[in-house]
């Protein structure tokens, strides 16, 4: 059992095909880190609504059900 489990380890550590996408993830995290630092007022304020609009979705929600 224990070198199955070493060779699916083996084979995950050389698999590169989800490589990309965790790139481009941490690049859009980077960026959005960056542009929150700059602009805390707006970044926060949008945000506030954002949640302000999901949280009164899901009440609705809640009460509809």
């Amino acid at each position: 059992m224990h070198v199955i489990v070493k060779l699916l380890w083996v084979r995950l550590w050389k698999d590169r095909r989800g490589q990309d996408l965790i790139e481009y993830a941490l690049l859009v995290a980077f960026v959005s880190v960056l542009v929150a630092a700059i602009m805390p007022g707006v970044v926060s304020n949008n945000i506030s609504a954002i949640l302000s609009k999901v949280s009164s979705s899901m009440t609705q929600a809640a009460a509809q059900s």
